[in-house]
């Protein structure tokens, strides 16, 4: 076994000379232990003497390689050495290597690499510098804490763009000092080194306060791009929360208002609420899905229907209540006397859930995370339409309305108050009576679902 000993955990050059000498004797990966300062190493291996530099011409890499293996090296992967090194050894055998995305190795390299570029990145985006006063004179404290090895390899970023700053990067492994013409190097250190905030930051966060649009906020795009492990860093970030919820109750205002003004804005309102869903990202559902599939009936509806989520075909049609059991919901409504065109029909879910099976589309039960994400626009909805009785439509639209778990065996055939004052009432979804294997068993449960049906009538009536 041959043991080389990189002086830092960043050491491209160190790693590539190395890897050089190495490749040019044909030593396997395997009889190669990589270690950093003084890790304790195999016990059978000895340290390796300089190895002979190739011989000009002999053996040379693909830019790209190169290129890899210098983002590849600054990450947390305590293989990623020996990674580089087999992959090197490779390419010397199959010179395209490189190119083919589908090899397991060249795969894991390249996660690798990509994560690195993402932690060099978000350091960039969500590092604060904060003042402190140093020898009579300011200087420019930050803390971060990467997840990888790239604080010297983003130093040249700083240094560029804060040249005239004095500045110090303190992070756990490492620190980084500024004085104006030179750039330096400590060790690490922890969060209680850094200042907690400055004068400067009052007035940053009442510029950013005064700038920040809600309407351009996508909650889940913003926490995949800003994930909250940064927030504690970033001063702007506690006003985030209220700002939003300012926001949403200023349209949820908007929108009562509108409904309750004569001359049509109710309908205009409900079209803005829809347009808006139509782009919504607040789960990952609408991947996969065709589109979204909003509520539908008259705005001044006094009957609502909640259901679960779109199915293969509302999905397509983009319409809620239009396949198998949106049929059989509509032929019971008929049966019930009650008018099917008076009512507002939706679902807890916007989107359909499914798995592939060969060309079928399979229907997958929302989560808890996504009915929840899903649970603002019932609310929006409920609020515009105004119903003075909602039908939770099964145990998903049940858990949307009431915000928890409801048994529909229990809470079945009785009003029930929503916690926005307004009366529910909870029977099966229609696709429960498709799936029921023995007919007699369906046309029982069906007579009862007609016969829930019956008894909103009445008690819509009465009020």
């Amino acid at each position: 076994m041959r043991v080389v000993t990189l002086s830092e955990q960043d050491d491209f050059d160190g790693w590539r000379d190395a890897a050089r000498g190495l490749v040019a004797e044909n030593v396997p990966p395997d009889d190669v232990v990589w270690q950093v300062g003084d890790e304790p190493v195999d016990l059978f291996a000895t340290v390796a003497e300089p190895a002979p530099a190739p011989a000009p011409g002999a053996f040379s890499v693909p830019r790209a390689f190169l290129d890899l293996a210098r983002s590849a090296i600054l990450g947390s992967d305590p293989e990623r050495f020996a990674l580089l090194y087999t992959l090197l050894a490779r390419l010397r055998r199959e010179p395209k290597l490189i190119e083919d995305r589908a090899d397991p190795l060249v795969r894991r390299l390249d996660r690798i690499a990509k994560d690195v570029r993402r932690d060099i990145h978000k350091m960039r985006a969500f590092l604060r510098f904060r003042e402190v006063e140093d020898d009579g004179a300011p200087r420019f404290v930050a803390w971060f804490e990467p997840d990888h090895h790239i604080v010297r390899a983003n130093a040249a970023f700083f240094v560029n763009r804060f040249a005239s700053m004095r500045w110090s990067i303190l992070t756990p492994e490492v620190s980084i000092h500024w004085d104006g013409k030179a750039l330096s190097e400590g060790p690490g250190a922890s969060k209680a080194d850094a200042p907690d905030g400055d004068p400067t930051e009052e007035v940053w966060k009442t510029y950013y306060a005064s700038t920040f649009n809600p309407a351009r906020v996508k909650i889940g795009a913003m926490l995949k791009e800003m994930p909250k492990k940064y927030w504690k860093n970033m001063p702007e970030t506690a006003l985030v929360p209220g700002l939003l919820a300012a926001a949403q109750a200023r349209e949820s205002g908007m929108i009562a208002r509108a409904r309750d003004t004569v001359g049509g804005n109710g309908l205009i309102a409900w079209e803005a609420l829809r347009d808006e869903a139509s782009g919504c990202t607040r789960c990952p559902l609408y991947k996969p899905a065709t589109q979204t599939v909003f509520g539908e009936g008259p705005v001044d509806a006094p009957l609502m229907f909640v259901g679960e989520q779109p199915g293969d075909q509302e999905d397509i049609a983009g319409r809620p209540f239009v396949g198998p059991a949106g049929q059989m919901f509509d032929k019971a409504m008929a049966e019930a006397g009650v008018d099917r065109s008076r009512a507002y029909v939706t679902n807890a879910v916007k989107h359909f859930k499914f798995e592939q099976r060969g060309k079928r589309r399979i229907h997958a039960k929302p989560g808890a995370g996504e009915i929840d994400a899903c649970r603002w626009w019932i609310e929006q909805e409920q609020m515009l339409i105004k119903p003075k009785v909602t039908v939770a439509l099964g145990a998903t639209a049940a858990r949307s309305l009431f915000g928890k778990v409801m048994t529909i065996g229990r809470e079945r055939g009785r009003a029930l108050q929503l916690p926005d004052g307004g009366e529910a009432w909870i029977t099966v979804h229609p696709s429960y009576l498709l799936r029921l294997p023995d007919p007699a068993q369906a046309a029982e449960e069906y007579a009862r679902f007609v016969e829930d049906l019956r008894v909103v009538g009445g008690r819509l009536a009465e009020l």
